[in-house]
């Protein structure tokens, strides 16, 4: 990072006097004229302000503190605001006899009050007057605010006498709030002093209690409506939870409780240690600086931290590149170590704040609700640890120095008692974890402690979050360490790594107590066959710290945790099988969604690769919970589906004894279920029968004997009204609209439906495929629409437009005119470098490519436009998202139905998807934000 500038004095860059003898110059010289006056007056502000403000920058960027930028910008607000009021008051509406109801006092509260300032922050006023408004005051008041806005600020402004001031501040505590920070900016400081006794005396003195509720009450809602975790990896700097907004609750609470004449004066307090003052000191500063960086960059009030400028505040703030490590990510790691500082800080004020009001209640700082009595102490059955207000608290930091066990301990008891930690405790684990050292890593006690809180704890995400946030995770198994607040700068994923791996215990904690059961029936159904427990949460545990390693994630996560479950003394077999799920646990994701599941030789792959249904079944949890602590909105029902028909193929090749040729098993295991189909069809439908004979084996295994009627149902009418039929209805099972098209079989009718889906704004989830033995195709289709929601549930109109569309389509009319959008908007700051790569050992029937690359709108169609004009026909295809990046797999063949050998043919298929991918990234400068849409299929066909 470049190094610290010396902090600059104001008036080397605003020379107060300078400017207030340029206005008064240009009001004597426009005498008479007043709208020149203020033309005049307003262009000498406008270059102040703006050279102040190019100055500020200029600093920033070349290193200067967060803070000192803030007070900077701060100082030059305050010099071009109080030089105008100086001019309005003496140029303008001078009262040359004022009168007491003439007298005025200009403030600034709120933010402003702090005085501190971001690029682009509003600026909060408050006239104060000594009664009644006046027609000079009110003269004034807006003359400066027209002023004001036409400067550039946003204003938030009041006019009010000292007693409606006192008066709404006991009634608002926004106003009360804004008040507490109130800084004289001009006028008459008599009334400004008033105001702040009278605050003092007739609104804070003895109300501090309900004033520390409802800040926290506030903060509550504001980190449920920013997000509540403050490890999200698009954080709002401002208003998420670890930001400044939280370090503003902290110093209005102690300014509240403990009153100061300034707001920096609380950090001499002896309530906050040096240590303590270090540290708000360190967040104020980088917080600051990445908002004032982030307002620059953007030209806005901008407070999210989103993709697309992360880069640039990397670049601008000195991070670079190292190895593996991107400046991105270094600069964003960063950012999520200060959030937990943040929040380390606010229980180590909890503490504090206890300590001197022996206030009761759990949950930091709600212990300063009224009517709560006395510390409330009770002794535990755990030497050392005693219970405090409802949380867990030791009897002193002696009790780690004398056995540094403890500091596992407590957090195993505090979850076997289902307790909070109390501050006092937490921040003695923060002070002790140099006791934390290679002996303390080996102790049996310690590892028993442990694997008590991952494996059989209660609320494991809880307690891991605490041990995390006091750095005693990351001390004990130095491989998560690694990837404690790592962020991964791409779309897909909503949180940092450790708070995707601490969620991902949660989940499956969840499922093994069947609270996510309507979700994961599977999942929940095997849990308790499961023999290795312990094994399953120690591979969840270290499933992501090979990112970043030599040789692949995969292949550094096994090293990395069989190094991890060595030192910890797990037994050589549980160490094999944790190496092995973290080496593999992508790969039933891989296969249930880039794979035919219909296709027997994706099952017998997958089932040489398990070897065995206990390895399957702590995959399919390990898989669960890894996709679903991704983020919100990332796990569906279609999902789970293929998941599920993935695991019984592999399932019934198990139950059917260990086959030398499990290919051969699942393909007979087909066969059975598809005789079986079609003899229950027959039997209920006798005219289905001729129809049913002439579809796959595969077929019967994806759909009920109702869905298999509906689907006959459907050709007939399709030969009845010149060859293609739809229809659609809401599956709320899978949160889809499924959509059935029949059409006679053609080449390019694949690449036609998607066509038709992705103009009409089809979010495809899945898609399943088949042809009969005549060339009738049978396609599928699971659509949302771009909200996530099934597509047409709110107008059913618009599901049977769709529907109406693939008809069309399937009969080859009225397919949409594609634009094209080069236009990326924030996936223009993600370098992806598009690949396709061809497979001919994954089928027996078909040569299977992969593409990847950007996702864009209608992706879908062009690529199977692609293979369709290169002769081949798509026999199964399987098509996900991954944030920013699409990963599409396609099953084709010939026209004589064989795989694709010819390595010219293969030289020229590949050109040509390349060429698909790549003409989006020519593009990958745009600006504007479109919505990410585009056709998301998995087909077997």
């Amino acid at each position: 990072m470049p190094p610290r500038l010396k902090p600059t004095r104001l008036e080397h860059v605003v020379d107060g006097e300078a400017l207030r003898a340029r206005l008064s110059a240009a009001a004597l010289d426009a005498v008479g004229d007043e709208p020149e006056q203020r033309r005049r007056a307003l262009e000498i502000l406008k270059q102040a302000l703006f050279r102040g403000r190019m100055i500020a920058k200029e600093r920033l960027e070349n290193g200067a503190g967060g803070v000192e930028t803030a007070r900077l910008l701060c100082g030059v607000t305050d010099e071009v605001i109080t030089a105008l009021y100086d001019f309005t008051t003496v140029h303008v509406f001078r009262a040359r006899n004022p009168t007491e109801g003439e007298r005025l006092c200009l403030l600034a509260v709120g933010g402003y009050g702090r005085a501190v300032l971001s690029p682009y922050s509003d600026i909060d006023l408050l006239f104060l007057r000594p009664w009644k408004q006046t027609a000079h005051a009110e003269s004034v008041i807006e003359y400066m605010l027209y002023a004001l806005w036409d400067l550039g600020f946003k204003v938030g402004h009041a006019s009010r006498t000292i007693e409606e001031c006192i008066k709404l501040s006991k009634e608002d505590f926004t106003i009360r709030t804004s008040l507490l920070e109130a800084r004289k900016l001009s006028g008459d400081e008599a009334l400004a002093i008033d105001l702040r006794k009278r605050f003092l005396n007739e609104v804070m003195r003895g109300t501090g209690p309900e004033f520390v509720a409802a800040k926290l009450k506030e903060r509550d809602e504001r980190h449920a409506r920013a997000g509540m975790s403050r490890y999200m990896v698009e954080p709002n700097v401002k208003e998420g939870k670890g930001g400044l907004r939280d370090l503003h609750t902290l110093m209005w609470i102690a300014e509240y409780l403990y009153p100061v004449d300034r707001p920096a004066d609380i950090f001499r307090l002896p309530h906050f240690s040096p240590r303590e003052v270090r540290a708000f000191t360190r967040a104020f500063d980088f917080l600051h600086a990445v908002r004032a960086h982030l307002h620059f960059t953007t030209g806005r009030p901008e407070e999210r931290l989103t993709f697309d400028v992360q880069p640039e505040l990397a670049r601008r703030m000195g991070y670079g590149d190292r190895a593996d490590n991107p400046a991105v990510e270094r600069f964003m790691r960063h950012y999520f170590l200060i959030a937990r500082e943040v929040g380390a800080l606010t229980r180590a004020f909890s503490a504090k704040l206890e300590a001197e009001h022996l206030k009761q209640e759990p949950r930091g700082l709600s212990r300063f609700l009224p009517g709560r009595g006395k510390v409330k102490r009770r002794e535990l059955d755990y030497p050392g640890f005693h219970e405090e207000n409802g949380r867990l608290n030791i009897d002193g930091p002696q009790v780690f120095a004398r056995d540094p066990v403890d500091m596992i301990r407590m957090f195993r008891i505090a979850d076997v008692l289902n307790l909070d930690l109390h501050p006092d405790a937490f921040t003695a684990a923060t002070r002790s974890l140099p006791l934390i050292g290679s002996k303390l890593r080996r102790d049996p006690d310690a590892v028993e402690a442990f694997l008590d809180i991952l494996a059989r704890g209660k609320k494991p995400y809880r307690t891991l979050t605490l041990m995390n946030e006091a750095g005693v995770l990351g001390r004990f198994l130095p491989e998560f360490g690694r990837i404690v607040a790592q962020m991964q700068f791409n779309m897909y994923h909503s949180y940092t790594v450790d708070e995707h791996t601490l969620r991902a215990i949660g989940i499956i904690n969840d499922i093994e107590h069947g609270r996510l059961e309507e979700d994961h029936p599977l999942a929940t159904s095997i849990m308790p066959l499961i023999d290795d427990r312990e094994s399953l949460f120690l591979a969840m545990l270290l499933h992501d710290t090979g990112k970043g390693g030599a040789g692949g994630q995969e292949k550094a996560g096994a090293r990395s945790a069989r190094q991890a479950c060595e030192r910890l003394g797990v037994e050589r077999g549980k160490i094999e099988l944790v190496a092995w799920l973290v080496e593999h646990h992508l790969v039933m994701s891989d296969f249930a969604q880039k794979r035919d599941v219909a296709d027997p030789a994706t099952i017998a792959a997958f089932a040489r690769i398990v070897e065995n249904p206990e390895r399957m079944r702590l995959l399919l949890v390990l898989t669960v919970a890894d996709i679903r602590a991704v983020g919100p909105g990332v796990w569906n029902g279609w999902k789970g589906q293929l998941l599920r028909e993935l695991y019984a193929g592999a399932e019934a090749i198990f139950r059917g004894g260990r086959s030398s040729d499990p290919a051969a098993a699942a393909q007979r295991h087909q066969e059975a279920a598809a005789r079986e189909a079609r003899a229950a069809l027959s039997a209920a439908h006798p005219d289905t029968a001729e129809w049913a004979a002439t579809m796959e084996d595969a077929y019967f295994s994806a759909f009920t004997t109702a869905e298999v009627a509906e689907h006959a149902a459907l050709v007939v009418r399709a030969r009845q009204q010149g060859g293609s039929a739809a229809g659609g209805r809401i599956r709320t099972d899978r949160n889809t609209a499924e959509l059935v098209v029949a059409a006679k079989d053609r080449r390019g009718l694949f690449a036609d439906l998607a066509a038709a889906l992705s103009g009409l704004g089809g979010n495809v989830l899945g898609a399943r495929v088949f042809t009969s033995t005549d060339g009738q195709a049978l396609d599928v289709f699971q659509v949302q629409d771009a909200s996530g929601a099934p597509y047409g549930a709110d107008n059913p109109r618009s599901l049977r437009r769709l529907a109406d569309a693939l008809e069309a389509a399937g009969r080859g009319e009225g397919l949409p005119t594609e634009s094209r959008r080069n236009d990326l908007g924030r996936t223009a700051a993600f370098s992806i470098v598009p690949t396709v790569m061809l497979d001919n050992e994954a089928s027996t029937e078909a040569t299977v490519v992969e593409a990847s690359g950007r996702d864009r709108p209608g992706l879908l169609h062009h690529l199977a436009r692609a293979i369709s004009e290169q002769g081949l026909s798509i026999i199964s295809a399987h098509i996900d998202s991954y944030g920013e990046r699409a990963v599409d797999a396609f099953y084709v063949q010939t026209a004589a139905g064989h795989k694709v050998i010819d390595p010219r043919k293969q030289a020229a298929l590949k050109e040509d998807l390349m060429a698909v991918l790549e003409a989006e990234e020519s593009g990958a400068a745009g600006k504007t934000k479109p919505r990410l849409q585009r056709a998301r299929a998995s087909v077997a066909r």
